[in-house]
Formats: structure tokens, sequence, C-alpha cells
């Protein structure tokens, strides 16, 4: 279900790279965010760092910086990720934000960060455009020669775990960080 509570049906998407084309989107997906979770510390997986810069333009540049070992650290990053918007394509409507780490040989991220986060527009959850992020970034990382991946989420976050386990993902095991569990799975 969305916002609303209705549920309403998924319409066909694309991932396309962070870029300045979708900055104005980027900045009003932000502010719905910030206005529907005030209180949710992981209100914006897979969109590291954009409720903390000054614009959606400065975090697009900072998403392009990820994208290389040789520039990802200028960006806050120890290791390079693209980031991607999901794109409604019958109105060109940004319907979400996932990312994708290119190797998980971090303490950090092999442990429980992974290879991706994402985040579906409050006013756009509930039609399934989650599961198909998720879908077309194993693709991507296919593309990129990564094989498997691994993906957590909170206990509690019903959502997440369905998009997880409907992408194929198996369940590793429940770990506890900083006194918080995480799920662990792999796709």
């Amino acid at each position: 279900m969305n916002v609303s509570g209705e549920v309403k049906k998924m319409e066909k998407i694309k991932l396309v790279e962070a870029s300045a084309e979708y900055a104005d989107q980027a900045e009003q997906f932000r502010r719905e965010i910030i206005g529907h979770d005030p209180d949710d510390g992981n209100r914006f997986a897979g969109c590291m760092s954009l409720e903390e810069v000054n614009s959606a333009e400065d975090w697009i540049k900072m998403c392009q910086l990820r994208r290389s070992e040789s520039t990802c650290k200028e960006a806050g990053a120890d290791v390079p990720s693209h980031t991607y918007f999901a794109i409604r394509e019958s109105d060109n409507r940004l319907v979400g934000v996932i990312d994708l780490r290119h190797h998980i040989d971090h303490p950090i991220l092999g442990t429980w960060g992974g290879h991706c986060g994402y985040s579906v527009r409050p006013s756009e959850r509930g039609k399934g455009y989650g599961k198909e992020m998720l879908r077309l970034n194993i693709q991507n990382a296919k593309n990129m020669g990564i094989d498997r991946l691994l993906v957590t989420c909170y206990p509690d976050n019903k959502a997440s775990e369905k998009v997880i386990l409907a992408n194929g993902g198996v369940y590793e095991k429940t770990i506890i960080v900083d006194g918080t569990k995480i799920n662990r799975y792999w796709i």
C-alpha cells in the first residue's frame, strides 16, 4: 500500500545514473522523505549524504565522485559506488533511489552495510517499485562482475524484507551492531 493506504499498480521504470537532469526531482524526493519520515534514522538508505548537503546539485556531484576508486574519498566514501535514480517511464518521475557499491571489502559494508541500499519516494510506496529497483540493480551488479549481493535490513522493516526475498534473497543470519539487530541476505 502507498501512503494513502490504497494499493496501486507499478508502472515500468528504468534506472539511470544520478545526473543533474533530475536535480529538481531529487530535491523534491528529499523534501518528501524528510516530511514523511522525520524520525526514521534510515530514511535515506541508498542516498548517502542526501540529507546533509545544501542542494541536490551538490549531492549529485558527490554521487559522480563516488563512482571511481580514485575520487570516492573526496565524497566521503571508502568504496566506490554508483547511485541510480528509478525513473517511471510514463511521466519521467523519480520514484526512488538505489545505490550499488562496487565491492564490500570494508569492515562496515562487509558486516552490515552490504552492496546496496534503496529508498522509495513515500507517495510511490506500495506499488512494487522497490522490488523492481532491486531487480534492475542486480542486473547492474552482474554487468559489473558482481556475482553475489549482500543486502541487509532491520528485522522490523517488512517492506524491505519482502523486496529482498522477492528478488531471491536468502536469509543468512541476524547480527547485532551497536545494540541494533540487522538481517543479512545474499542474492
